[in-house]
């Protein structure tokens, strides 16, 4: 229970967006000075919750990073059962639940219904603002690329709602809102936005169930009314109405889903905005962006798209190479390539092929000889005493198949864990390499689902 609330308490680290009005005067938004932005795309403004800007609630300064790094874990085992499309080795929360979430809202239909964990969220994830309904009210939604359905508290909350920063949606008092029957396509459509399946109540509503890998959970109603972000809005917009949600999503209302599948935030704006969104994550001393439609394309560099049958709603790319110092890791080129590499705007700590994590470790080690090391932290077994700011790191760059490159700055390839320490910020990889939120920060990420490609820009968040 104790650890459970820790990571409650530690699901804010990360930043939160606001839009421009809910900005004081002292904080006012330079999101027009971004030099990536394309100006006929919608764009929302992201926050470090340290940042004297951010409207996250503040932080107690004595959380250990280590619970940072146990829901890191968690997202990243459910990411290898997905992948290994294997049922988790324990049972979800949902599946102990079913009994009294049967009762009140769906009827005898889920008292048996195996559930497969999604991707943790809310630890390492970014989020921003959402609004819904007609009249529109804005919500906090945590924005996750693992994930597709997009769901927030809804009342009455049959069973359970989690603390969250304002009030509760109340389909009652949206003039648009309607709940969705179990004929429709988008029910059919459920279980490969959710990977488990879809259920139908007495009145013939469409169920749905999302859950992820630290045993968080939401069920509810699948529903339809319109969803507005910024001075953009789409009626019909699909998503769920949750009845039954559990877990460490933080003080979030709920998730936006911008994965590929046609029940996603992204697929459902498309018609109107087009296939691709950009984002820059922040630092805690900058401001960073959600982008939503089109972007300058000649600013980046790209990277194919790689196509994979372990699961085609995720982003999978490829690592080409990795220098240290301008001297390329011993290892082979093959190595790069022994396991598919997912990109993911929600796990904190990149995972490597072992042997080229062993190899960036040594290397790393040895161009950083004259700084102290310190122990190993947790998964993190490279460390040094300092902190990121104030130590000398050498130069690594990461590249990617067609070019594409991130030069990594020392914030980039270090994480402060406590005020005396800083670690490299990789660790070794399972079943699949995944680069993290870490390695992304400060750089224009663009995903242009329609070009089947992802570009890279330095100097995003400036």
């Amino acid at each position: 229970m104790a650890l459970h609330l820790l990571l409650l308490a530690f699901s804010l680290l990360f930043a939160v967006a606001t839009p421009i009005r809910d900005i004081t005067d002292a904080c006012s938004s330079q999101i027009k000075d971004f030099q990536h932005l394309n100006s006929t795309a919608l764009h929302l403004e992201l926050h470090h919750p340290r940042s004297p800007c951010s409207p996250a609630a503040p932080l107690p300064s004595d959380l250990p990073f280590t619970a940072v790094l146990t829901h890191d874990d968690a997202r990243i085992a459910s990411l290898a059962a997905r992948l290994a499309k294997t049922p988790s080795s324990r049972p979800t929360s949902l599946e102990a639940a079913t009994e009294a979430t049967t009762s009140a809202l769906l009827d005898d239909s889920l008292a048996s219904v195996p559930l497969s964990p999604g991707t943790s969220v809310g630890v390492g994830n970014y989020v921003t603002r959402m609004g819904l309904g007609t009249p529109a009210t804005q919500y906090v939604m945590v924005v996750d690329t693992g994930s597709s359905l997009t769901w927030l508290q809804c009342s009455p909350c049959l069973v359970s709602c989690h603390r969250q920063s304002g009030p509760v949606f109340n389909p009652k008092t949206s003039s648009s809102y309607a709940s969705v029957p179990c004929s429709a396509q988008q029910c059919n459509d459920l279980p490969s936005a959710t990977l488990n399946p879809s259920a139908c109540s007495s009145s013939n509503v469409c169920i749905y169930q999302a859950s992820y890998g630290d045993s968080s959970f939401s069920v509810g109603y699948l529903s339809k009314d319109t969803v507005s972000l910024g001075s953009t809005s789409l009626q019909n917009f699909y998503y769920g109405c949750g009845q039954d949600n559990e877990g460490l999503f933080g003080r979030s209302a709920g998730l936006i889903g911008l994965a590929r599948n046609k029940l996603s935030l992204l697929y459902q704006l498309a018609p109107s905005l087009g296939y691709s969104f950009t984002y820059c994550l922040p630092s805690s001393s900058s401001s960073g962006y959600l982008s939503l439609g089109s972007y300058n394309a000649g600013m980046y560099s790209y990277t194919p798209m790689v196509s994979s049958s372990l699961d085609d709603s995720l982003y999978f790319i490829k690592i080409s190479g990795m220098t240290v110092a301008g001297t390329p890791l011993a290892v082979s080129s093959s190595a790069y390539s022994s396991l598919p590499t997912i990109i993911d705007s929600g796990t904190v700590i990149t995972r490597l092929p072992t042997s080229v994590y062993s190899a960036l470790s040594k290397a790393v080690a040895a161009a950083m000889k004259g700084t102290s090391r310190a122990s190993a932290y947790s998964i993190l077994d490279t460390c040094f005493k300092g902190q990121a700011s104030g130590v000398s790191a050498p130069a690594v760059t990461l590249s990617f198949a067609g070019g594409a490159t991130l030069k990594l700055s020392a914030k980039n390839l270090l994480v402060d864990v406590d005020d005396s320490t800083t670690c490299l910020a990789f660790a070794p990889a399972r079943s699949a390499a995944i680069i993290g939120n870490t390695q992304q920060q400060s750089f224009s990420v663009v995903y242009d689902v329609k070009s089947s490609r992802i570009g890279f820009a330095a100097g995003g968040c400036s």
